[in-house]
């Protein structure tokens, strides 16, 4: 049994796989292969997943790979893309790899491209005639013709059984209907931002993690609903960004009402400044002066003044804590 066991995880060891982008919502997944070699320039591969034939692009393919073989470990994967999620590490699901793709390949991926623009008009149009409360986003036709594959938006949920038939009935092919929420539709229709670059959920995001104001407040951005929004109207993503660097900045400020001492005397933390770690101290003539963080030393509330300006902040003062 053991021995059974020991030749499973070694042929497990052996086998190679390659890292592929695919699909409309550029899912990342590693992919079996046989190949001795892996090109190091931009290369599409044709690869079996549980939706059928589908082009995917290689990535990594400059620095990941050794004699055919994907060198990163699962952990330097999770770390690399920030995300436990990003990358579909289970070979059952992400599925197997077929070929490098060839210029047919790529030329009937175009065109089904454009087919799949005339298939979602027509799922519009009998959406429209059955009344259906939903708004198709997007269509997606994999390579393999096998399915095609409509993302739309609804409030709620929608009994699309009867859709679903007429249009199988009209391509002859079986249908998938997927649900999607705002920030989807920006990943699959989004332009260029207000920086003037691609949005970040299109060009290189994978999951689209929650954004709150807290994080908006913290870096004292604007807080006009109209230049801190994106494409979708919720709240941009690139307000993640800094937000773990203004965190963890933060908690080395005092709170406010914090009593300390600085080179002229002592006073109470009043306000802070995240990015330039300043402290403004209100001294007890009535003075203020912005200090640098590491010129002030901490005093315990009983050693200096009125014991009901000392008291601890609330969340909401800390929450205004300035740039």
């Amino acid at each position: 049994m053991m021995k059974n066991a020991e030749i499973r995880a070694k042929q497990a060891r052996n086998k190679r796989y390659m890292l592929v982008r695919y699909g409309r919502m550029n899912a990342l997944g590693l992919f079996e292969h046989h190949e001795s070699a892996i090109p190091k320039v931009h290369t599409h591969v044709v690869i079996k997943t549980a939706r059928g034939l589908e082009l995917g692009e290689l990535v990594g393919q400059l620095t990941c790979y050794r004699a055919g073989q994907f060198k990163l470990t699962e952990e330097q994967m999770r770390e690399y893309f920030a995300d436990s999620e990003a990358v579909d590490f289970s070979e059952s699901q992400a599925g197997k790899f077929v070929r490098f793709a060839t210029i047919d390949d790529v030329s009937e991926e175009r065109h089904l491209r454009k087919i799949a623009r005339e298939e979602m008009d027509s799922c519009r149009r009998f959406a429209r005639e059955m009344k259906l409360p939903m708004k198709i986003v997007d269509a997606e036709h994999v390579l393999g013709g096998e399915r095609i594959i409509f993302y739309f938006m609804s409030d709620g949920r929608v009994d699309f059984r009867e859709l679903v038939k007429r249009v199988a009935q009209e391509y002859q092919t079986r249908i998938e209907m997927r649900q999607i929420g705002s920030r989807d539709e920006a990943k699959l229709l989004g332009d260029m931002e207000s920086c003037g670059q691609q949005c970040c959920c299109q060009r290189f995001l994978k999951n689209l993690k929650p954004v709150n104001m807290r994080m908006a407040k913290m870096q004292k951005a604007t807080l006009d609903p109209a230049k801190i929004s994106g494409y979708c109207g919720r709240l941009k993503c690139c307000l993640r960004y800094e937000d773990e660097t203004y965190t963890e900045l933060k908690k080395r400020l005092p709170r406010k009402n914090t009593l300390v001492k600085t080179e002229h005397g002592r006073g109470r933390v009043v306000d802070g400044q995240i990015l330039t770690q300043l402290v403004m101290v209100e001294y007890e003539n009535g003075d203020k002066a912005a200090v640098s963080l590491d010129q002030i030393e901490i005093l315990s509330p009983s050693t200096g003044m009125d014991e009901t300006r000392s008291g601890p902040a609330s969340d909401e003062s800390q929450d205004n804590a300035g740039q």
